[in-house]
């Protein structure tokens, strides 16, 4: 019982693994990216944990717990409760943050509850998510949105000529015939040669019926001015709605700031001014968590004694997990996909459960070397109360906490899928793997770093926590921005720098959009080419090679599967009979392009797809794209949703290259990548820099930040300890620079 023993795991690219990981210990699944890694520790043995644990519920409370399909492995033995933490953001739930996230928020209420001046009542009168404490006028959202007459309006114009400038409100809609019916304006009269009255009657007047209103005007109508209808239709109302293709114009119109009535601390008048010490619970939620913690050492009531001890530890866990510049009123949503992880991972420090199995999901995503180790030991916290450590990992700090290492690979997809070694981390770095080598291998500084060809000034940038920095960007050179995690790296580079340069290509970490039959063909938009020649080559439409379309198999509707509804017990999915799993139904699989059926097109990889388009070059440059980013093996028709992070993030990439820009700009681009494809990638952005680009990179890894020919770093600290330029220069710069923090770490690495 001291193991947990995987047979003849088929999840995704699997190839029949069978392996032991043994209890009690912290294993490492390593592994180029698309290997298998997170196929096998989360797609089987965290998969079937959860649907096992969930089967023991009855049938009411399973039909409202999450869903976890069985996955394909022939046995699994000796699992234990799985709890996955994993990279997934928090939604877009403004309502979500640091502090409700960590429970860290209702300890806070509660402190305030029992220890503020003057009282105001019970925890919940001091939740912005309770209408008892919640702001009136933001309804605790912090935030308003205005609307700006002056970009609503074009005061040259009459009603009949556009003067109310939103699609829905044009010429002709309905919405428009609300004013020019109505009698009170003259159409053809521009705004600006419009009375004061009349102007009040259109933007802010009362709601009225009209008794002499023209015969256009419906009979039971009643007036409404333009900013409560737009308000009512595109903001607050209960069927507000703006469709997706006007929402650049919904940005252009409103404005969103600071609620009047709170100054944007979400809560009432009454919960504000409860104090303690001086301060509000705003102000203890505004500040940072390591300036919040001696303010919280401090209240010494005993009356509270519990509540402070709980809240002080865990805000101590926050800071020893490295978020110690996060505030507990930051928005869960504005945090990286590394940051949210270990947001998660707060909450089960202090559980006292023990013999769980914890699945983490890269860790180390969006951390400083520096910091790594204050993760290392949360996970031997939890390896040393009794729980089994699961981690899919790159990083070479966190590997070599590994009590056991599974090695998956040789290479990916196809080419992956099985176990190269098993054992202890010493054995792997004398094996033959990719990541063998990886690990042995050593840093080193770029030896003649490009001169460059000009520069990009931004001057005194303050958003967030920047502190009037002025910097130059080299151009024609391949740049790094480094600095610890908070230290304003991203505000410097992905919010100021397109300011200066709006014709920058920004490649950023946020996800990739598509339904479940998105894929690589459709994202990098080949797909209706590859249509068009089955249709050209069979002189029929298009639409019969869509699965979504004429083509879909009429069984399972094009998405080869079929799911039988067990009323309360859960559905079970299994391969489409009609189809087999094909997705196409008869006609369309009958049809042949160049000896290849549409779903056996499908399932060939870029590599092999490329030879049959030769000769279609928007079809070949996308398909060159992926065999750039190390991408090849990827199938056209294969789902985002199986690809790993690291596959989703090159997968990304290979779709900006697309279009040739002058400057890139790239946050974190080895998130997620073995160090093989660390290489592969540092090759792709030289070549980008001596085909005539400028490319800067928000980077952490060390590898990156040795190879490039300038650095950027920024602190020395986060959040109100950084903000500043502390190293310009090469790399080699960064070694005698005393308050750079990555200078340290470099200089570590570069000792071996």
């Amino acid at each position: 019982m001291d193991q947990i023993h995987v047979i003849g795991a088929r999840q995704n690219n699997l190839a029949g693994v069978t392996t032991s990981i043994p209890k009690g210990a912290i294993t490492v699944f390593t592994g180029v990216s698309g290997s298998g890694k997170s196929s096998l520790a989360f797609g089987t043995i965290a998969a079937e944990s959860q649907r096992q644990l969930n089967e023991t519920f009855d049938s009411f409370a399973r039909h409202r717990l999450p869903r976890h399909g069985r996955p394909d492995v022939e046995r699994l033995e000796n699992l234990s409760v799985a709890i996955v933490v994993d990279q997934r953001p928090f939604g877009g739930n403004a309502r979500s943050t640091v502090g409700t996230a960590t429970d860290a928020a209702a300890l806070l209420r509660l402190l305030f509850s029992r220890a503020g001046e003057p009282h105001a009542g019970e925890s919940t009168a001091f939740s912005f998510n309770d209408p008892r404490g919640m702001c009136p006028q933001c309804d605790g959202i912090g935030t308003v949105e205005r609307i700006d007459v002056e970009q609503l309006l074009d005061r040259s114009r009459s009603l009949n000529d556009g003067a109310i400038r939103f699609p829905t409100f044009a010429p002709g809609t309905w919405q428009w015939k609300r004013y020019v019916h109505s009698g009170l304006f003259d159409p053809d009269t521009p705004l600006r040669d419009w009375t004061a009255e009349e102007l009040h009657l259109l933007l802010d007047a009362s709601p009225r019926r009209l008794p002499d209103a023209p015969p256009e005007w419906p009979p039971s109508g009643t007036y409404e001015n333009l900013l409560d209808r737009f308000t009512r239709a595109h903001l607050t109302g209960a069927n507000a709605k703006v469709h997706p293709r006007h929402r650049p114009e919904l940005e252009r119109v409103v404005r969103s700031g600071p609620c009047p009535a709170c100054d944007g601390a979400r809560l009432n008048a009454a919960a504000l001014a409860s104090r303690i010490d001086g301060r509000s619970i705003a102000d203890w939620s505004a500040m940072e968590v390591r300036e919040l913690l001696p303010v919280a050492e401090a209240v010494d009531a005993p009356a509270v004694a519990p509540v402070v001890a709980a809240l002080t530890e865990r805000l101590r866990e926050l800071e020893r997990i490295g978020l110690g510049y996060l505030s507990l009123d930051r928005v869960s949503s504005t945090l990286s996909g590394g940051e949210a992880q270990r947001v998660k991972l707060v909450r089960h420090l202090g559980s006292s459960l023990t013999g769980l199995t914890y699945v983490l999901d890269e860790p180390s995503s969006g951390l400083h070397a520096r910091d790594v180790h204050l993760l290392a030991a949360t996970l031997r916290g939890l390896r040393d109360k009794g729980n089994t450590v699961l981690l899919v990992e790159h990083d070479r700090d966190l590997i070599a906490i590994a009590d056991h290492v599974v090695d998956l690979g040789p290479g990916a997809g196809a080419g992956g899928g099985r176990v190269v070694y098993a054992g202890a981390l010493d054995g792997l770095l004398r094996a033959g793997t990719a990541t063998a080598r990886h690990l042995r291998g050593r840093t080193a500084l770029r030896r003649s770093p490009r001169r460059p060809t000009g520069s990009i000034a931004i001057e005194r940038a303050s958003a967030n926590n920047l502190r009037d920095v002025t910097v130059t960007i080299p151009t024609g050179v391949l740049t790094v921005v480094s600095g610890v995690a908070g230290a304003g790296k991203s505000t410097l580079v992905e919010r100021e720098l397109p300011r200066v340069r709006p014709d920058a290509a920004l490649l950023d970490q946020r996800p990739i959009r598509g339904g479940r039959r998105s894929s690589p063909a459709t994202l990098l938009k080949v797909l209706d080419r590859v249509r068009t020649r089955f249709a050209r080559a069979n002189d029929v439409s298009p639409a019969w090679f869509s699965p979504n379309s004429k083509g879909a198999c009429p069984v399972c509707g094009g998405s080869g599967e079929v799911a039988t509804d067990l009323a309360f017990m859960e559905p079970v999915a299994t391969v489409c009979e009609a189809c087999d799993g094909r997705r196409f139904n008869a006609r369309a699989l009958g049809y042949r392009y160049r000896g290849q059926a549409i779903d056996e097109l499908l399932a060939m990889t870029a590599s092999e797809a490329a030879e049959l388009f030769d000769d279609d070059p928007p079809i070949a440059d996308a398909l060159a794209r992926l065999e750039t980013v190390g991408l090849g093996y990827l199938a056209l028709g294969r789902r985002l949703d199986t690809l790993s992070g690291g596959e989703r993030q090159r997968l990304k990439l290979a779709r900006e290259l697309a279009q040739p820009s002058e400057l890139y700009v790239f946050d974190e681009p080895t998130t997620g990548l073995h160090g093989s494809d660390v290489a592969t990638l540092l090759a792709l952005l030289h070549r980008l820099v001596d085909g005539g680009a400028t490319v800067v990179v928000v980077e952490h890894d060390l590898d990156v930040i040795a190879d490039a020919d300038w650095v950027i770093d920024v602190g020395p600290g986060a959040g109100s300890d950084g903000g500043r330029i502390v190293c310009e220069g090469p790399p080699r710069r960064l070694l005698d620079a005393p308050e750079s923090v990555t200078g340290r770490c470099l200089a570590e690495r570069l000792r071996g």
